[in-house]
């Protein structure tokens, strides 16, 4: 079996995410990781709090609190609502942690002494109203390449280009509003990402299965020519810049490094607080040369993440020269949108995780942001088309299946699985397309096309309705008990099956759905495995309490009215 080394994107910390954020890069991480694990292959998945940068100081005084007890708070948050929705993390670490500390300023010494880095004096834009050096996604103002206005002084998500915070048309102070900004010397240290652009793209081509979206905005940025990056910021709370010696760096006193520059090192980081937690090694995950060159590292974000991750990251870890993993694949999802718009942390627009639990258990969230997530292009939520989606796919389709079969078995075999009858051609069809489908879901998880994934494995419920509607056990028990024993057997079976391939994405209500037919076994249906051998003559079975209860026109005219909608 392989072993699987699996990250998404870092929550940042400045607040609870939005269901976006989950559609986008964690929830997707977890489904596979679940499906993955439930073949029984060996799988790391590892994610952090993102909490260094001027959004983490801001949230801090915003909430009256010094910023290190702001994101020791945010963190425990933030691990909550993940443990919370069922996000099956192996580890949950802290950018701000030691490990990541220690490797951000080994990176940073080890570049520059490949030539990699240089001092430059720059000129940053200072904010005099705010009094102080604004961080590029402070700045805002018009996009110089697309004219969108709003852009960050990082990158415009209108058009995808990378931007320096001078680049930008009318800029203005993101904090304040304030115009009053003026362009002041300060020295920092610059990533020579210029150097790197070959072996970048040299990268990227050896890379096998990425998906379009992910190459298309790789290549994109190759394409219109790197730029050597700023990695380091006139702010207080973040990993220190020090000399070689490890003390402070003359000229550079009081600074810190770029939070891009320094998160997605904590990959690494928190993949260390992992081994260090259970007594565990971490190198042969991370190094080529201490055991993890047979590690396959797969990669989950959101497609304003992918510049980052395939242009600024590999130049860190390509540019130390050391054997470091890099990804294997890259899955990258679109957005989630909000009624036309996008979700929005600042402004608090959308539906955010821990209200979301308020209203609806996880696994409902889970099912229709996996089955209708923005895989493939921008998706929109909407509360009918979540009420829709939810209520036939797992009212109407799964959990009626489950009561059904397990109520008549309670009320016409006193709950007992009965014996007798032989299968015959109908049990002969539904096996051969059982077994069809359960191969085409496997096959889409592996290639992480979820979407089809999820259509693959309702597929597979529907045909257990369309069993259960033909072969009408409750008819045939009035002339033929052994055929209606064989129907029950047959269909009861499925019961055990469907929980199996349910539970990557519904992984509360799948053990209950199991637990109806005596079932225990939520493995990864394997090829040639006999799916109708789990439950047998003489088990006994209980009925569920409702499995998935529909969502009505009210709680929707409610939630509405609460969150706002097409209004």
């Amino acid at each position: 079996m392989a072993r699987i080394l699996i990250t998404s994107a870092l929550p940042y910390i400045n607040g609870i995410k939005h269901l976006g954020n989950l559609a986008g890069s964690m929830l997707p991480a977890d489904v596979w990781a679940r499906f993955k694990r439930a073949e029984g292959h060996e799988v790391l998945y590892i994610c952090a709090t993102d909490e260094h940068g001027t959004p983490a100081e801001l949230a801090a005084a915003a909430a009256g609190q010094d910023v290190q007890t702001y994101c020791d708070e945010q963190h425990e948050v933030q691990k909550s609502a993940g443990q919370a929705f069922g996000l099956s993390y192996d580890g949950f670490g802290r950018s701000s942690n030691a490990p990541n500390r220690r490797l951000t300023q080994h990176f940073a010494k080890v570049l520059e002494e490949r030539g990699l880095i240089e001092e430059r004096v720059d000129r940053m834009v200072y904010s005099i109203d705010d009094a102080r050096f604004l961080p590029d996604r402070y700045v805002e103002g018009t996009c110089p390449h697309c004219g969108h206005v709003g852009a960050r002084g990082d990158q415009c998500d209108n058009c995808g280009r990378l931007l320096d915070p001078t680049d930008l048309i009318d800029p203005y102070s993101a904090i304040s509003g304030s115009r009053n900004l003026e362009v002041r010397d300060t020295r920092h240290l610059y990533l020579l990402q210029t150097k790197l652009e070959q072996p970048i793209r040299d990268w990227i081509d050896s890379r096998q299965g990425w998906q379009s979206l992910a190459k298309s905005i790789a290549l994109k940025h190759l394409d219109e020519g790197l730029i050597d990056r700023g990695i380091t910021r006139d702010l207080k709370w973040g990993v220190p810049v020090v000399g070689p010696d490890g003390g402070p760096r003359p000229g550079m006193e009081g600074k810190v490094f770029y939070v891009w520059f320094d998160a997605p090192i904590e990959y690494i980081g928190a993949t260390e607080e992992w081994a260090d937690a259970h007594g565990r090694t971490w190198r042969d995950w991370w190094r080529t040369d201490e055991g993890a060159d047979d590690v396959r590292y797969v990669q989950f974000m959101g497609k304003d993440n992918v510049a980052f991750h395939t242009v600024s990251f590999p130049a860190t870890i390509l540019g130390s020269g050391e054997p470091w993993k890099t990804v294997d694949q890259l899955k990258a999802f679109n957005w989630l949108n909000w009624y036309g718009g996008k979700f929005s942390t600042s402004q608090k627009r959308g539906v955010f995780m821990d209200q979301a639990l308020d209203l609806l258990p996880a696994d409902y969230w889970r099912w229709f942001l996996t089955a209708y997530g923005p895989e493939h292009s921008d998706a929109a939520f909407t509360w009918e088309q979540f009420q829709s989606a939810t209520n036939k796919d797992l009212a109407d389709v799964l959990g009626n299946f489950v009561n059904r079969i397990v109520k008549f078995t309670e009320s016409k075999f006193d709950g007992v699985v009965p014996e007798g009858g032989e299968p015959g051609p109908l049990e002969e069809k539904l096996a051969a397309d059982i077994a069809a489908a359960v191969a085409e879901a496997t096959e889409l998880f592996e290639a992480m096309e979820f979407r089809k994934a999820s259509a693959a494995v309702r597929a597979a419920w529907v045909l257990g309705n369309e069993y259960l509607q033909e072969a009408a056990p409750w008819t045939a028990l009035k002339t033929d008990r052994d055929r209606a024993a064989v129907v029950v057997r047959t269909a009861l079976n499925l019961v055990a099956l469907f929980a199996r391939l349910a539970a990557p994405i519904l992984p509360f209500t799948a053990p209950n759905i199991a637990g109806t037919v005596g079932a225990t076994d939520l493995s990864w249906p394997s090829a040639g495995e006999d799916l109708f051998s789990a439950v047998s003559a003489g088990d006994t079975v209980s009925a569920p309490q409702v499995l998935f209860a529909k969502i009505e026109d009210a709680q929707v005219a409610e939630w509405t009215e609460r969150f706002g909608g097409a209004q």
